[in-house]
C-alpha cells in the first residue's frame, strides 16, 4: 500500500540558474533531504508551454498588482495602470524570462514532497528567503530591482505550491512515460515499517 503521505512534486531550475552553472547544486540539496528524484529533463519552455505552466487569471493579477500599485504609491511614484494591467505585466515578464534560455525540468518524490521542497527553496524574494534555503544561499535578487528594471524576479527555481499544483505541472512538462517508478534503499529505510537494519 502507497505510504499516505508520499507525493510527487514538480521543480524547475530556471535560466538563471542553468546559466550560473547552479544544477548540480540545487539537485544535491533536493536529493539531500532523501527526496527521489523520478523524471529529469532539460528543454526550452515554448511560449505556448510557459503560459500553460504560469496560468495566472485575473484574480491572481488583480491580487498581484495591487501589490504592485500600494509599492508604487509607497515609493511616490505615478499608478499608470490599473492592478489587473499590473497583473498581466507581471506575467508577461515571467513568460519572456522562462522563454530566455533552457530549463531544467524535475520531479521528487517523497513523504510531504511538496512542503519540503518549498521549505528547502525559500520565499519567492531571493531578498527575504532564509539563509540555509536555496533562494536566500545562492542568489541576491529582489522585488525592487525587479520592478525598478521591469523584468521578473531572477530567483533560480520554481516549485509547486500544492499537490494539485504539482500535479497539473507534471503533466505539462512530462508524459507518464517519462516518470520513471523504482524503488530505493532510502525509502525501505523510511516507509517499511518492519524495516530492521540491513544484517546479512
Amino acid at each position: 500500500m502507497e505510504h499516505p503521505k508520499k507525493e510527487r512534486t514538480f521543480v524547475m531550475v530556471k535560466p538563471d540558474g542553468v546559466q550560473r552553472a547552479l544544477i548540480g547544486e540545487i539537485i544535491l540539496r533536493i536529493e539531500k533531504t532523501g527526496l527521489k528524484m523520478i523524471a529529469l529533463k532539460m528543454t526550452f519552455a515554448s511560449p505556448e508551454k510557459a503560459k500553460e505552466h504560469y496560468g495566472k487569471d485575473d484574480e491572481w493579477c488583480t491580487a498581484k498588482g495591487e501589490k504592485w500599485v500600494a509599492k508604487l504609491i509607497e515609493n511616490g511614484q505615478p499608478v499608470m495602470m490599473n492592478p489587473v494591467e499590473y497583473g498581466r505585466a507581471i506575467v508577461d515578464a515571467l513568460l519572456d524570462f522562462l522563454t530566455a534560455s533552457p530549463v531544467v525540468a524535475m520531479v521528487f518524490e517523497g513523504n510531504q514532497a511538496v512542503g519540503i521542497v518549498k521549505k528547502l527553496i525559500g520565499g519567492t524574494e531571493p531578498l527575504t528567503s532564509d539563509v540555509g534555503t536555496i533562494r536566500g544561499d545562492l542568489t541576491l535578487d529582489s522585488y525592487d530591482l525587479a520592478n525598478f528594471d521591469s523584468r521578473a524576479v531572477r530567483n533560480l527555481i520554481h516549485c509547486s505550491d500544492a499537490v494539485d499544483e504539482a500535479m497539473r505541472e507534471m503533466a505539462i512538462w512530462f508524459t507518464p512515460e517519462e516518470i520513471v517508478s523504482y524503488r530505493s534503499i532510502q525509502e525501505t529505510m523510511l516507509y517499511d515499517v518492519n524495516f530492521d537494519g540491513l544484517k546479512e
